[in-house]
């Protein structure tokens, strides 16, 4: 039997619904949420952030929550994120981004999902971010864009 992976998905993968550069690979990885493919993970930080956004990116969180876990150990999160701004991984400036990823790995994802190419999915700070995760006790995480996890059918290959 096939393990599921844990997947952290942040805010800009439910907001990718409706955007049109992201709008079919976030809802294809939605989709293989819902059919058990992914154990999506959340956390309070997403619902804080989705708080003013549209109502249908909205309603996509809620369509997806009663399949998700969600992270509760904030304080553990919370040192991980300012390990990685002291680090210099990220600027004190974009706070919430490192605490995507430290939610992420604290919650024993095996990968986060995300569109935000400059501070999350970026080879450079992946890098960093997993070695500081190594400095602290974590396991490595995989960090992606739905686009790269997204399974294709096979069928009608050439």
């Amino acid at each position: 039997m096939k393990k599921v992976l844990r997947v952290y998905a942040d805010t800009s993968v439910f907001g990718g619904v409706h955007d049109l550069l992201f709008t079919d690979n976030s809802l294809s990885f939605f989709s293989s949420v819902r059919e058990g493919r992914f154990q999506l993970v959340v956390s309070a930080l997403i619902e804080k952030e989705l708080r003013h956004a549209p109502e249908a990116v909205r309603t996509v969180f809620e369509d997806v929550v009663p399949f998700a876990d969600t992270v509760t150990d904030e304080a553990e999160a919370l040192s991980l994120q300012q390990a990685y701004i002291q680090s210099g991984i990220i600027s004190p400036k974009w706070p919430d981004d490192a605490l995507h990823v430290a939610f992420a790995t604290v919650s024993d994802c095996e990968l986060i999902v995300s569109w935000n190419f400059k501070h999350i999915v970026n080879l450079r700070r992946i890098h960093l971010y997993n070695a500081v995760n190594m400095l602290h006790g974590y396991r490595e995480i995989e960090i992606r864009s739905p686009a790269e996890i997204v399974e294709y059918d096979d069928e009608n290959d050439d």
